[in-house]
């Protein structure tokens, strides 16, 4: 990894969750593995009216709970020393004159030469407002150093306001200064589907309508909403999930080969999958897209709640908390193939995985098992137990040509002395040293909204669209089995171990 120029990282909302369970821990990561540069601070600006000292020491209980491996005592006091603290109201643009003197200030004693990072770990409604407050100051202007901008998801509620945002921000901040972060990008596991695609002959080949028959897309929680009832039920599962994380998966699945690696090229691929995805009419929306609401339920002999009775949660909510749906991509590469994608709360596991689903032999020669009636899969396993999983067929030992499935597969964990960065330092790192490529573009992020918001206006417009109940801790609705094309076809499975599946394996 490349050691950044000089310069500060402006953390607004620095009071909050956020930073202390991911971003302070994260940047502290980097600075042990050497991946800071001796010009470097951190700004924390936030209402609460608290002190360097005070910052500091929450900060260092946080990086001693939430780091990424072993916190040493005195590399967090060292690391400490780098952060401070201004309590303002981001609300108020005059305020802001106060962030221009204190970098001013510290720019000096840290020899940072005015390149800043402002990170926006705040709700979204201030995501049009400081922004506008920093170039109010000429904290945009880069005749002096580089300015860059990371904003966190939901990059808008719908298309609509999607594009509000947009207009917000890009008045004071430029598309190459905007870093629409998405930590689910940040994975490695993530990142090795176009590892996997374009660095092995083997699969090119076969990596089209002609070969696959389906692609499928599972991440899976086993977790309610827990304390999140009143944004989540203004959000729910196709929102919080399937807009960002589930279709940029499916674009690294689904796109060219780039002209070369970097950002430009890989997120004109993106782009293109984004433009050519199929739209869902109103009128499919019932037989294409189905969601449902766990319900109360035991599970291993515990009690658990319905979505309705969680807090803050209306009791006649229409909410989904699963989501699954099945669409495609008109171009040629994918014409006439089927992706299904799904995700839910309260699974029976967390796990989130991609199955490339090839096509049987034209003509079975053999006695199949059941099990390998479902053919070749190559699995790509995100979490947990990261990895890559083959399913073919192999002879059974004895007399006689049965055909059973075995499977060949690879597991991160076999790599036991590699340093796996965690998702926000890769991402927070990447913004340093100016690397957009894992970062969401403004373009593609409404091309997805295009895709999502006549799905959710359906529902808006029809009642008569069902919510289908489903009890925690199963794999959602039955009817969503329907969606899968084919003749005896249905999901995969997943258990915890990538090798395993079967809608009953023990996790």
């Amino acid at each position: 990894m490349k050691i950044p120029e000089n310069h500060a990282l402006v953390i607004f909302g620095a009071s909050g969750d956020l930073t202390k369970r991911k971003l302070i821990p994260a940047v502290y990561d980097l600075k042990k593995q050497g991946y800071l540069p001796e010009g470097f601070y951190i700004l924390g600006v936030s209402r609460s009216k608290i002190s360097d000292e005070e910052f500091r020491t929450k900060m260092t209980d946080s990086i001693k709970e939430f780091a990424n491996g072993d916190a040493d005592y005195e590399d967090i006091k060292r690391f400490s020393e780098s952060l401070h603290y201004l309590a303002i109201d981001t609300s108020d643009e005059n305020d802001y004159a106060k962030v221009k003197e204190k970098l001013l200030q510290l720019d000096i004693e840290r020899g940072v030469s005015g390149n800043y990072i402002y990170y926006l770990s705040t709700p979204p409604s201030l995501y049009g407002v400081i922004p506008k407050s920093l170039a109010a100051h000429k904290l945009n202007d880069e005749t002096g150093g580089w300015k860059r901008i990371i904003i966190e998801k939901p990059f808008g509620y719908d298309l609509d306001s999607a594009i509000e945002l947009k207009h917000q921000i890009e008045p004071y901040f430029n598309e190459d200064q905007i870093y629409r972060i998405d930590h689910f990008l940040g994975k490695e596991t993530v990142q090795n589907v176009m590892v996997s695609r374009f660095s092995n002959g083997i699969f090119e080949p076969l990596w089209n309508r002609n070969y696959i028959q389906h692609v499928e897309i599972t991440s899976a929680e086993s977790i309610g909403i827990e304390n999140r009832g009143g944004y989540y039920d203004k959000s729910g599962a196709l929102r919080d999930m399937v807009q960002n994380h589930l279709l940029q998966l499916t674009g690294l699945i689904a796109m060219e080969a780039p002209a070369s690696f970097d950002a430009t090229a890989i997120r004109n691929e993106i782009h293109k999958v984004f433009k050519s995805l199929r739209a869902i009419k109103k009128e499919d929306v019932r037989k294409n897209v189905i969601r449902g609401q766990y319900t109360a339920s035991h599970i291993k002999g515990e009690s658990v709640s319905g979505y309705r009775e969680e807090n803050e949660v209306d009791e006649n909510s229409k909410t989904e908390t699963y989501v699954a749906l099945k669409f495609f991509i008109d171009n040629w590469r994918w014409g006439g193939v089927p992706f299904y994608i799904r995700t839910g709360k309260r699974l029976p596991s967390r796990v989130t995985e991609a199955v490339i689903k090839f096509k049987p032999t034209p003509h079975p020669l053999f006695n199949m098992s059941d099990e390998s009636k479902f053919g070749n899969q190559l699995v790509i396993r995100i979490q947990p137990d990261e990895g890559i999983l083959l399913k073919f067929g192999m002879k059974t030992p004895g007399s006689g040509f049965n055909v059973q499935n075995v499977n060949m597969n690879f597991h991160y964990s076999d790599l036991s002395d590699a340093y796996i960065p965690a998702a926000y330092e890769r991402l927070i790192h990447d913004c340093m040293i100016g690397d957009s490529t894992l970062y969401a573009r403004g373009d593609a992020v409404e091309e997805a909204w295009k895709f999502v918001d006549p799905i959710l206006k359906a529902w808006e417009d029809d009642p008569s669209i069902k919510v289908y109940g489903y009890p925690a801790g199963t794999w959602g609705p039955n009817i969503a089995d329907d969606l899968i094309e084919g003749e005896n076809l249905t999901w995969r499975y997943p258990c915890k171990n990538l090798s395993n599946d079967g809608i009953y394996c023990e996790l």
